[in-house]
């Protein structure tokens, strides 16, 4: 009901509009074109000059024609042509020839959906994509331009700020009601407007920074990309800001400092981020352009309390685990079903992963990355620790599973640090609670886990099969397994460092394995794998040791 809700506001706020729209004031220039410090890719522009767009791992060819005119291959290829998120690879081709077909296709975009007012091209987050996009590109758009498309673009630029300010306050919560604010503080001081409209967008910016960062830096959705993401439209606003000589909002800053120690804490020892609820590859430039202005460098921190993380962290190994549960309904429809779920890494490479988020696939592939068994944890009789809607209405937001978490963390007198958790996922299903022990000692040599099924005082079980239980563990594409006994593996970096998994009294199978998070997109892995009957064998224990 929520979300039809939603799609019925907008629609009405761009009706509203265009019945209004030759009201609208329109001012003759812009002030400001922000920063953006997102990558480039001058082989997207030769393509693009070739009448081939590259997008979402997908070509399209346009034959000379609008691609708007064109069937597009997907919904992710869609999504990123209409943010014209694109148009920063111009950079890397300062011609007119580029300026001109990049502005074709634009003029294009607003006969096209300038007045066809619906679908992808009108949602929220794709709507303040564009609008940052536009304005942060704006001096490569109208090079060279005329007048008559200097004025049609101006009012579209208004246009789209109009509406985001209509439907703001209604939007979807978490990242897209973050991003609606972003761009519309960065138009506030990019377009010429008076010191009400700056106070105003800023103060919408600050109670947005206020709710969704929480106090130890992370981000309501628990996604660790997040942060990035935010942080590469956050940064050029705050420098816009002091260039143009305004004051920023109150949170701007403080928000900023706030995020980098949590951005550090998710960050491996390869460099990438940790792969939960969501967070898929992150391309390195981009990371260290936004790593770059961190002035807050210091110790990392061992947990994030109000996050719901925890890392482990000594010698080489960094362990991050997931001992949290989605914040609300809404922030479910990205959250996935990793409660307990670990990432290990060691040197310069990531050794057991969760599956994580393709970057672009159809819906059946986004939905199955966030089953309990994508992730490097325990699942029961073969279901999800967190239940996901099927409904077309309510869209796919966990409607069981989670609910209450409880973890103790502490140091040993022989030195290892331990995190001891348990989650009540399968309390309503089965009647079992799920407890996982991981402790790193204190060389950083040797990972020690403990996974027990047990029915809690004053509960019974509710099983009615055998009750297996499955722990995957998913290794990185770039990690080698070798098979040495039953009950152990090797594993082995590109470089030669090895890790020895091993899990006494148990059989350790090796299985093939999707990695979603790829930055080409999905591709093959392996996993490791314990299989074990709970009524049996409600415990097992298991081991990751660092071989010299």
């Amino acid at each position: 009901m929520r979300e039809a809700w939603r799609r019925m506001s907008r629609r009405a706020a761009l009706t509203r509009l265009r019945l209004t729209r030759h009201t609208m004031r329109v001012p003759e220039r812009l002030i400001v074109a922000p920063t953006d410090l997102r990558s480039i890719d001058p082989f997207f522009v030769e393509e693009l000059l070739n009448g081939r767009i590259l997008l979402a791992g997908r070509v399209l060819e346009t034959e000379g024609k609008s691609p708007f005119a064109l069937e597009l291959p997907s919904q992710a290829f869609a999504a990123r042509l209409h943010s014209f998120r694109w148009l920063r690879h111009l950079r890397a081709e300062k011609s007119d020839q580029a300026s001109a077909l990049a502005r074709a296709i634009l003029n294009d975009w607003m006969a096209v959906h300038g007045r066809r007012l619906h679908g992808i091209a009108w949602s929220p987050d794709i709507a303040a994509q564009r609008l940052i996009a536009w304005l942060s590109h704006s001096p490569v758009v109208l090079q060279g331009t005329d007048g008559g498309f200097y004025r049609r673009f101006m009012r579209m630029l208004v246009f789209h700020v109009r509406y985001l300010r209509r439907v703001a306050a209604t939007t979807r919560d978490g990242e897209t009601r973050f991003r609606v604010r972003i761009a519309l503080a960065m138009s506030s001081v990019a377009m010429p407007n008076g010191a009400s409209t700056l106070k105003r967008a800023g103060q919408a910016l600050d109670r947005e920074i206020d709710r969704q960062i929480l106090q130890d830096g992370g981000h309501i959705s628990r996604n660790p990309r997040v942060a990035l993401e935010l942080l590469l439209d956050l940064l050029p606003l705050r420098q816009t800001y002091v260039n143009l000589g305004h004051d920023a909002p109150p949170r701007l800053i403080p928000g900023i400092d706030r995020m980098y120690p949590a951005l550090r804490f998710f960050r491996h020892q390869d460099g990438d981020l940790a792969l939960f609820n969501g967070a898929t590859s992150t391309l390195a430039n981009e990371l260290m352009s936004v790593l770059r202005y961190d002035e807050t460098a210091g110790q990392v921190f061992k947990a994030l309390p109000h996050t719901k993380y925890h890392r482990l962290a000594a010698g080489q190994a960094v362990v991050i685990i997931d001992t949290g549960a989605p914040a609300s309904a809404d922030l479910s429809r990205t959250a996935h079903a990793g409660c307990l779920s670990f990432e290990m890494s060691s040197g310069k490479y990531r050794f057991i992963v969760n599956s994580g988020s393709p970057n672009f696939a159809g819906d059946r592939y986004l939905q199955a990355a966030r089953a309990t068994a994508a992730h490097s944890t325990v699942t029961l009789d073969d279901t999800s620790s967190s239940l996901f809607s099927k409904s077309k209405s309510l869209g796919p937001v966990m409607v069981s599973g989670v609910k209450k978490v409880i973890v103790d963390r502490a140091e040993t007198e022989d030195g290892r640090d331990y995190v001891r958790a348990v989650h009540d996922g399968y309390l309503s299903t089965f009647g079992y609670a799920h407890e996982r022990e991981l402790s790193l000692n204190a060389s950083g040599t040797i990972l020690a886990g403990r996974d027990r099924f047990f029915v809690p005082e004053g509960k019974k079980s509710l099983l009615k099969s055998d009750g297996l239980a499955s722990a995957r563990f998913h290794v990185h594409p770039s990690i080698s397994l070798l098979q040495t006994e039953t009950d152990a593996a090797l594993l082995i970096a590109p470089d030669g460092e090895t890790w020895v998994f091993s899990s006494p009294g148990n059989e350790v199978l090796v299985a093939e394995d999707i990695f979603f998070a790829d930055a080409s997109g999905m591709r093959s892995s392996d996993q490791l794998e314990i299989v074990f009957p709970i009524a049996e064998k409600p415990e097992i224990r298991w081991f990751l040791s660092h071989r010299p």
